[in-house]
């Protein structure tokens, strides 16, 4: 086949599942609105129901849920016709999904749903439908065609039903007030939680590792603490560990552009004073913000009474993954 008409088919695929998309938003609408509050009332959880391609997309739906603060989960019809209907209580919301509006599986749960008193949502692609008809509301996802030229295999309803899922999601997201924080939480070991959940606290080096100075050190001290402690920077401190200042690896070459003898020039004639400093309990990417924005490598964390808490580097938030 040519490449040509390839490329052909896959724009026309595209076009119909855009158009299909497109024709949803004429349907957001009172139902909609009602849908969305009878899932900001559940007191449980959102259980989405579906079978064959409608089952794949409700588990996604269900996960889009989850990870932006309504509770919900997938269960397979055919399961809970033989003992999962057990993870349906009364205080939760059903989310059925079915093109036809009349899958067997789903239809079967229907009775006791009711008898539940579980409010039902129905997305479905026939609104004349008996999942539409028992629903508490429905949500017309239907389409004018599928993507597939033999009008068979699930396509562009599908894509339907899943845009409409992740408008309701997005919708309760933000009357929720969910924040990147929130999300953050639900994902902690993906890269997000890791930039909006670490704190500096959780990655700076303390007590021993802290490299620092007196201001009365020479310059020869300073080099050996910065080489032992491996940071590229030393904290000047007074007796009582307030901050005085830093020296640097920018610092010494600064210095060395005079006659400089490291054996008796003091720390304090050549070190940066009014330095950048960062608090305690700062998120790490806050952290990372302010390295990049001032192009400086190390942070003495400071705490409110001035005196030095600990150091934090450039490669520490590296090693955390926070970039």
């Amino acid at each position: 086949m040519h490449p040509d008409k390839l490329k052909q088919l896959a724009s026309h695929v595209l076009t119909i599942e855009a158009q299909a998309i497109t024709q949803l938003i004429a349907r957001i609408d009172d139902r909609f609105v009602y849908a969305c509050e009878l899932m900001l009332r559940c007191q449980g959880r959102i259980v989405v129901l579906g079978i064959g391609k409608s089952g794949h997309i409700g588990g996604k739906i269900a996960a889009t849920l989850a990870s932006t603060g309504t509770p919900a989960f997938f269960v397979h019809p055919a399961e809970a016709s033989h003992g999962d209907m057990g993870m349906i209580t009364a205080q939760d919301v059903v989310v059925a999904l079915s093109n036809s509006g009349e899958t067997d599986e789903i239809l079967t749960l229907l009775p006791l749903i009711k008898r539940l008193g579980v409010p039902l949502i129905a997305l479905t692609g026939n609104p004349d439908s008996a999942m539409a008809a028992v629903a508490d509301v429905h949500i017309d996802v239907s389409v004018a065609q599928e993507a597939c030229p033999l009008g068979l295999a699930p396509t562009s309803s599908t894509t339907a039903t899943l845009a409409m899922g992740d408008a309701l999601a997005v919708a309760l997201l933000e009357v929720r007030g969910f924040t990147a924080e929130d999300f953050a939480r639900s994902h902690p070991g993906g890269r997000l939680g890791r930039r909006l959940l670490l704190l500096i606290d959780d990655v700076m080096h303390t007590g021993a590792q802290m490299p620092r100075n007196a201001p009365d050190d020479v310059l020869k001290e300073a080099l050996l603490e910065m080489s032992r402690k491996g940071l590229g920077t030393t904290v000047v401190v007074d007796g009582e560990e307030r901050v005085l200042g830093v020296f640097t690896d920018g610092d010494l070459r600064r210095a060395l552009d005079h006659p400089v003898d490291v054996h008796t020039v003091r720390v304090a004639e050549v070190m940066t004073r009014h330095c950048k400093t960062i608090a305690p309990g700062t998120l790490a990417a806050e952290a990372l913000q302010m390295m990049q924005q001032y192009k400086i490598n190390a942070l003495p964390v400071v705490n409110s009474a001035g005196k030095l808490a600990g150091v934090l580097n450039m490669h520490d938030l590296l090693r955390a993954g926070v970039l």
